[in-house]
């Protein structure tokens, strides 16, 4: 076998020493090739952008609590004032009376009891609340630093989240059975997502969808404009702690007005976007208020309003952002509703 004649000496010019070649990086999703016909592919950061990567943001705690201040004061006074107030009482009791006196400690040891309960379950909703908001927060910076190890910690959280439910105990073990194998960051979260949440996201956006198509109902129907104002905050109420408990949130009263707060935040961070992309526009393009009737358009909007406030309530309640499945949209839980709009419409135009 012949060998290849040896290759010439040849001269190259070095650049001068510090000086760097400016080169631009090449564009994600380019190939670069390398030797032996090895093509190397860069993927870019898109289920980083596609991810619900809107921190859900928690209003900030002022630098001077003044306001927490004051209501502490108040709740101090105020205890001392029942406190002291029921110990004159059992007092008088069993000056009166000692067995009325042994019944009054026996009702307040049972009202202390019962306040204990209470305080142990907001408690524990509250912590179960940062759980998930953490449990978010960590899938994010999985996401943005493509940390293996802190992808599979944030699937073993989601799966111990679920622990509780039967539902989920065939998706827990073919996650488990997963936990070894080597998986890109999006496609763990991807798989967790869509093993644990699909069906949870499918029952969050039926109930968004149902508290829209009452809102409007019942605004619609309402002869009092204070009705109207009643039903949307307590559908709105209603509708924030069923989406809670739908992922896993056990929200009691402090822990519902931290999540109403995280909501509300999270509304007026995206919603101004929202609704000039999609509340507006369907309705004027309907043409609801102008063409049915002012209630029936009113009914509309508020159905409208309901359901943006629902898909802020399930961004700030899922512990996941949205990876590879599609985050839900105003049409998405509001198609019913302005389809029926275009029809009353069409029925309106028809008479």
């Amino acid at each position: 076998m012949t060998q290849p004649p040896p290759a010439k000496p040849r001269a190259f010019r070095l650049p001068p020493a510090g000086a760097q070649t400016a080169s631009a990086p090449p564009p994600p999703g380019t190939e670069t090739a390398l030797a032996d016909g090895i093509r190397v592919v860069e993927e870019p950061f898109e289920i980083v952008e596609a991810a619900d990567g809107v921190p859900v943001p928690v209003a900030p705690r002022s630098r001077a609590p003044w306001a927490t201040l004051l209501l502490s004061a108040l709740g101090g006074l105020a205890s001392l004032g029942i406190g002291l107030a029921v110990e004159r009482l059992i007092a008088d009791l069993f000056s009166a009376a000692p067995w009325l006196g042994i019944v009054a400690l026996a009702l307040l040891a049972v009202a202390v009891v019962a306040l204990l309960a209470i305080v142990w379950r907001e408690v524990a909703g509250v912590l179960r609340e940062r759980r998930i908001e953490a449990l978010r927060g960590d899938a994010l910076d999985a996401l943005r630093s493509r940390d293996h190890s802190a992808a599979k910690a944030v699937v073993r959280s989601l799966s111990a989240l679920y622990a509780g439910r039967p539902a989920a105990e065939a998706a827990r073990a073919r996650l488990a059975a997963l936990d070894d194998q080597i998986l890109d960051v999006e496609d763990r979260l991807g798989i967790a997502e869509a093993e644990l949440l699909q069906s949870l996201d499918r029952a969050a956006k039926a109930a968004v969808a149902d508290a829209a198509k009452q809102v409007s109902a019942v605004t619609a129907l309402s002869p009092r404009a204070i009705v109207d104002v009643a039903f949307v905050i307590f559908a709105g109420v209603r509708l924030l702690r069923r989406i809670a408990t739908i992922y896993g949130g056990r929200p009691g009263l402090f822990g519902f007005l931290r999540l109403a707060r995280a909501a509300l935040a999270h509304l007026a961070v995206t919603g101004s976007v929202a609704v000039g992309d999609s509340l507006v526009q369907s309705v004027l393009g309907l043409g609801v208020a102008a063409r049915i009737s002012a209630k029936l358009g009113e009914g509309v909007l508020n159905g409208l309003m309901t359901a943006r406030f629902g898909l802020a309530a399930l961004a700030v309640c899922r512990p996941l952002p949205f990876t590879r499945e599609a985050a839900p949209r105003l049409g998405d839980v509001a198609g019913e509703l302005l389809r029926g709009g275009g029809e009353g419409e069409g029925r309106e135009a028809a008479l």
